[in-house]
């Protein structure tokens, strides 16, 4: 496994992680502790040291699990959430300090961890980006001691570049595949130039690119992939 520094985190990372959004079972399946915890120690038996979760991803058995195998194991494990898709309907006005507040403090009960390395806001809608006082809740999370880092899982390139420009965003998570190469021709060279962290997500295109599916292809309604059965929802993760 070949590893390096993620931003300015200062964090050494694995250069690949293990994502945890459907890691108890297929999607829309029952979750299970068994599977989740065999995945979880099959990545980090094979020089995984970061794994990504967030507080809705199975309703939070994604971070229970994750906190669960990261407390067990010797090996220094970086775990980072997310939050704020739980706010419904999810926009700009439901993004209020107390209610990031709460949601930080569940995923630290959730993983059982002190501190949680790294939390991102989820894919928040974008006019949350202009909101300083957002980005100041999370400094305050971390001077308590609660969050070592803050970061942001964006759905726009645009979204991105207005992120870094908040001195406490530490990562940008991003979709970059061999369809999405805006990153690439926007993004990646501001960020370098701010030391932030680049986290890529959904770089099989959920996986399209794995070669396992064809035209003929079938997804259930209870999963994710099926609302993207026509191919028109690229900006989404």
């Amino acid at each position: 496994m070949n590893y390096r520094k993620l931003g300015k985190t200062g964090f050494k990372v694995s250069e690949i992680s293990l994502g945890t959004w459907q890691v108890g079972g297929k999607w829309g399946s029952v979750f299970n502790d068994y599977n989740a915890e065999r995945i979880i120690n099959s990545a980090i038996d094979k020089g995984i040291n970061f794994i990504d979760t967030a507080d809705v991803y199975s309703d939070g058995l994604s971070e229970t699990a994750v906190g669960r195998v990261v407390r067990s194991r010797s090996e220094r494990i970086y775990v980072a959430t997310k939050c704020g898709r739980q706010i419904s309907p999810h926009v700009n006005e439901g993004y209020q300090p107390k209610v990031l507040v709460k949601y930080v403090e569940d995923s630290l009960k959730r993983t059982g961890l002190k501190t949680l390395d790294l939390i991102q806001l989820h894919c928040p809608p974008s006019e949350v980006y202009y909101r300083p006082e957002i980005f100041g809740t999370f400094e305050k999370l971390k001077e308590q001691g609660k969050i070592l880092n803050l970061g942001v899982s964006v759905e726009k390139v645009e979204e991105a570049l207005k992120a870094i420009e908040y001195p406490n965003v530490t990562t940008v998570q991003i979709i970059f595949n061999l369809f999405r190469q805006r990153p690439a021709e926007l993004f990646f060279r501001e960020a370098a130039k701010k030391n932030a962290g680049i986290i890529v997500r959904v770089p099989l295109a959920s996986g399209l690119l794995t070669g396992l599916f064809n035209a003929s292809t079938k997804f259930g309604k209870d999963d994710h992939r099926y609302f993207n059965r026509e191919g028109k929802a690229f900006d989404k993760g």
